[in-house]
């Protein structure tokens, strides 16, 4: 027998072997997700949790671990249980019976996948249900993909992307919450029986209120270095819902879409593809949660997430609308004498016939409003070269507003609809797009086209979108397809971006809705970062950016010091303490610099030079969360620390401020203890002066078994500290 033949033979043998498998392991590098698959049987869910191998198996069953729960639960034949699936066939039959036909196990690049093929016993309907475990982390997403076989038309009225069982125990849920201004404020309770639902409606921005992830612990109140959890976040943009049904048995998961409003018209032959859900399993805590999903953002879900972020100045809270060549000339120079990267020209700069003095008019007409600059936008680029700094731009394409030429020529190219009078939005004239449209589309991407292909030196881009989906009614889809609209415009925007990133796939591209409506894995591998909240008060985005840090790496994480008063709350705080907080994430200033002393300004130089030497540390190292500002000891602090341990970056802001006060010691529980480290002092007041741990030596088995003592150093209002810890050889 040749070779060529027993390998053939041996291939068929492993193919038939892999077909008649009933146990199948997904697998990461620390976790294991096992599916029993029998064919022409439901496919169940068995267990989730640390790493196993393929002879420990037997196991799961032995101990009585397997939850036996179907892997996407159908309406129609059983009425036990809430539902992952529902539809409508053409006759009017609503019952769904999936059934496995087959399985198959494969890699590519970036994962192992496995790809369970379910089939309805009586109609010509598939689901394929995909479980994919990506390399080099301990993430596993699942998604499904339906397909229509019949001759005519069904309608989806439930279309989750899974449905996760968890293990009923001591279960504390974390999950974040906020509106403007104060997004992704982390909340945590003890799951009680019944139903927790994790929504959003709005169809554009769907951060603001909620955001789609959670983490549940499996026994007891939440921990950040210890205890088991399961974390999960749905990568759509678009409308989503998450329900958690508990009761004194278990815990069933349903995520996906949010249907409501929303069944969708499945022709024959279409296929209907689900979104991601990734999630990850922990034993070290909600800490290794949140390290898990930092890395596979990083490696796989954020636009290039290996590059390191450059420090920028953003015009809009220095200038709102009153942009002008001179003023954005005059702080592109301040910033760039600060150590500044990049400059970006925020609202106000556009509109020929209707130029942008307030929100009530343009937004749809991008082009250069000669009144406020003369010399254009190649004015500013060469500003920018001048003064040795990148340059970008914010842009609206989304939106118009009733005011335009954009809406005076294409009025049928907003979302409206013909018998009722427009709804508007920000400034009373504001409307939305329909990106539904092909045409619109085009123009969308044109927009940024257009300014790319004119003015290639153009290295960043702000893309807002300041309005919740109003309006639900599209002249461009059928009438019978008007329910497809929230999933529709979604669909288009990922085209238009799918555009963009393919000509332009260098191009730096944040993602704001009218602050931290657009923090989701959904928009983010499309940009490279997010406008984390409007709310630049610094004491107010410590607890914002501790919720959005749980499941968002801190290079995604726009951060900006600005004015002295706050111009949200009014509120006055040191320059350090702004500094401070904003170097805990991506650093940019969002500030008037000519209205800064020029100690202010000096400081300011010294921590951003300071943010340079810790840069990679902070945007690429590890996160460990130390003293939670939700706790009220009266300080906050959390840390980086580099994979092998050698460098690691503390921040402690105090929150409170009492007379006698108590304050916890800090566990540096990011550090090495077998190695020894030095202390500096990043961004002292005066740097003649900085604080008393500079230059100490510890070991790392003192600061990570006993702490750090802090109070010493924080003995005023608003006192904060930023040190640099390096292993000493």
């Amino acid at each position: 027998m040749n070779g060529k033949f027993l390998g053939l033979l041996l291939l068929g043998a492993l193919s038939a072997g892999a077909l008649s498998a009933k146990d199948y392991l997904v697998s990461t590098r620390h976790t294991s997700l096992l599916i029993k698959a029998d064919e022409g049987k439901q496919a169940r869910f068995q267990y989730y949790g640390t790493r196993i191998a393929e002879n420990e198996i037997d196991g799961i069953y032995n101990a009585g671990l397997a939850y036996w729960a179907e892997t996407y639960p159908c309406f129609g034949i059983s009425s036990y249980g809430e539902k992952a699936f529902a539809v409508a066939h053409s006759d009017g039959n609503m019952s769904v019976d999936l059934v496995v036909e087959g399985v198959r196990q494969y890699s590519d690049e970036e994962s192992d996948i496995t790809e369970i093929t379910l089939k309805d016993k009586v109609y010509p309907l598939v689901v394929k249900q995909y479980y994919k475990a990506y390399k080099g982390t301990d993430i596993i997403s699942t998604w499904v993909e339906i397909t229509n076989n019949a001759k005519k038309a069904l309608t989806l009225y439930k279309f989750a992307s899974a449905s996760l069982p968890v293990k009923r125990a001591d279960n504390w849920l974390t999950h974040f919450h906020g509106t403007w201004g104060a997004e992704n404020m982390m909340e945590e309770e003890k799951l009680t029986n019944g139903q927790k639902v994790i929504a959003n409606k709005e169809g554009i921005r769907n951060t603001q209120t909620d955001n789609p992830s959670f983490m549940l612990t499996l026994d007891g109140c939440p921990q950040e270095e210890n205890g088991r959890v399961i974390g999960a976040s749905l990568a759509w943009s678009g409308n989503y819902l998450m329900k958690i049904i508990a009761d004194n048995s278990r815990i069933n998961v349903i995520a996906g879409i949010n249907e409501e409003v929303s069944h969708y018209i499945l022709e024959p032959k279409e296929t209907f593809v689900t979104p991601e859900l990734a999630m990850t399993y922990s034993s070290e805590g909600k800490g290794g949660v949140s390290r898990a999903f930092h890395r596979w953002a990083r490696a796989y879900k954020l636009n290039q997430g290996n590059k390191e972020r450059d420090i920028l100045l953003n015009s809009w809270e220095g200038v709102y609308f009153n942009v002008n060549q001179e003023g954005m000339d005059q702080m592109m120079k301040d910033m760039s004498a600060m150590g500044g990267e990049l400059f970006v020209m925020d609202d106000g700069w556009f509109g020929d016939k209707y130029p942008r003095n307030n929100d009530k008019t343009s937004l749809g007409d991008w082009t250069v409003c000669r009144e406020k600059l003369p010399e254009g936008i190649g004015g500013l680029l060469a500003s920018a070269k001048k003064h040795n700094i990148k340059f970008g731009i914010w842009i609206e394409p989304e939106m118009a507003n009733t005011k335009s030429e954009l809406f005076e020529k294409h009025p049928d190219w907003v979302l409206s609809q013909d018998n009722r009078p427009l709804t508007t939005g920000r400034g009373g004239s504001q409307v939305v797009l329909d990106l539904t449209n092909p045409e619109v589309q085009d123009f969308v991407f044109g927009v940024v086209d257009k300014l790319m292909t004119e003015y290639p030196e153009i290295a960043y881009i702000k893309w807002d979108a300041n309005a919740a989906l109003m309006n639900y009614g599209s002249h461009y889809l059928p009438n019978q397809k008007q329910s497809h609209i929230y999933i529709e415009y979604h669909r288009g925007m990922n085209k238009v971006l799918e555009r963009i990133r393919a000509k332009y796939p260098n191009l730096v591209i944040q993602a704001c809705a009218s602050g931290g409506g657009r923090v989701n894995y959904g928009f983010l591998p499309y940009f490279n970062e997010f406008w984390t909240s409007d709310d630049t008060d610094a004491l107010q985005r410590i607890y914002m950016q501790w919720g959005v840090s749980n499941f968002y790496p801190s290079i995604a994480m726009a951060s900006h010091v600005s004015a002295n008063r706050n111009h949200q709350t009014g509120r006055v705080l040191p320059l350090k303490y702004r500094f401070d907080v904003a170097m805990s994430a991506r650093l940019g200033m969002e500030i008037q610099p000519k209205d800064m002393t020029d100690a202010d300004k000096a400081f300011a130089g010294r921590a951003i030079a300071a943010y340079k030497k810790i840069r990679p540390v902070v945007q690429f190292g590890d996160l460990y969360r130390l003293v939670s500002p939700y706790d009220k000891k009266g300080i906050a602090s959390l840390m980086y620390a580099t994979p092998e341990k050698d460098k690691a970056v503390l921040f402690v802001y105090k929150t409170e401020h009492f007379l006698n006060q108590l304050m916890p010691d800090v566990v540096l529980s990011g550090l090495d203890e077998n190695k020894t480290y030095r202390i500096t002092d990043l961004t002292p007041e005066n740097e003649q002066k900085p604080s008393a741990l500079n230059g100490k030596v510890i070991s790392g088995k003192i600061l990570k078994e006993a702490g750090l003592s802090v109070a010493s150093a924080l003995r005023t209002e608003y006192s904060s500290l930023a040190l640099l810890f390096e292993v000493v050889d």
